[in-house]
């Protein structure tokens, strides 16, 4: 589990906290969908749990372990897929028997599937390949680790549409209930239907850390044409021939989440948002 109270971070430069008074908790079995403004420290945060950063204040502690150890045990069971990616100038086949064996659980079937979907040549040097063929190499790599932690910077940023069906699909067939996944993304509508719960940072803090069920359960999602009252909504946002609305669900009611418009919701109004879950 990734347990995280009371943190607070920022850079040497810096002179109010980038993320203050932070807490979170991630479990196993679970896809979390990690949302926030440019600049709020999605990535920082990633960077944390991943022990390349370490607090001012607070704990974090992936599995009883402290990430900024960087213990052998650690490294073996956390895998991140930043956003840029940087290969080596050598073939796939070298980079696989050079970093495999620090996985002991990587798998070589996942490695092949993954490659396979994503269309991948593996002839060339890596250093060769586009910036979307090298995330798609890097992203193959990370799901054939099959550590309990996999997180993801923006992992869709770079693939084209037919790439990010793929990744969808991918992400699926290979994640089992051991492990925890956190993507960050701001590009919502790649991932939405993969997740199993949402995690908002807004005005340095987590103000929500839910289930999609539970989003389910307080809030209603849809659209209504132009001509239609709107005088309910929670919150709302014009599109094409009318508006897409978040309503209190008072009725029991199981819509399909909207993410992005439920990202819009609380990152306009969380004490609303938030003290309706």
């Amino acid at each position: 589990m990734i347990d995280i109270t009371h943190l607070d971070f920022k850079y040497r430069k810096q002179r109010e906290c980038l993320l203050e008074d932070l807490s979170l908790q991630a479990v196993s079995g679970k896809i979390y969908g990690l949302l926030g403004k440019n600049g709020c420290g999605k990535s920082t945060l990633l960077y944390l749990i991943a022990g390349l950063l370490k607090p001012n204040k607070g704990s974090l502690s992936i599995d009883e372990e402290l990430p900024s150890k960087r213990t052998t045990t650690f490294l073996q069971n956390l895998f991140l897929v930043p956003e840029e990616i940087a290969l080596p100038a050598i073939k796939a086949e070298s980079y696989i028997a050079l970093n495999a064996p620090f996985y002991p659980n990587f798998s070589r079937d996942i490695l092949e599937s993954c490659l396979t979907a994503f269309e991948m040549d593996t002839d060339r040097r890596l250093d060769q390949l586009s910036m979307g063929q090298q995330k798609k190499f890097y992203l193959s790599f990370a799901l054939a680790t099959r550590t309990k932690h996999i997180l993801m910077d923006e992992p869709t940023n770079g693939l084209d549409i037919p790439s990010k069906s793929q990744f969808r699909k991918v992400i699926t067939q290979h994640l089992d209930e051991s492990q925890t996944v956190i993507i960050s993304t701001h590009q919502i509508r790649d991932i939405d239907i993969l997740l199993d719960a949402i995690i908002v940072v807004d005005r340095h803090k987590i103000v929500v850390n839910t289930d999609i069920s539970t989003i389910q359960n307080h809030f209603c999602f849809t659209h209504r044409p132009s001509d239609e009252p709107v005088d309910d909504a929670l919150f709302l946002q014009p599109t094409i021939g009318g508006n897409a609305v978040m309503l209190s669900n008072d009725t029991a009611e199981e819509t399909q989440v909207n993410v992005e418009l439920f990202f819009n919701a609380v990152t306009s109004n969380p004490q609303l948002i938030v003290g309706k879950l």
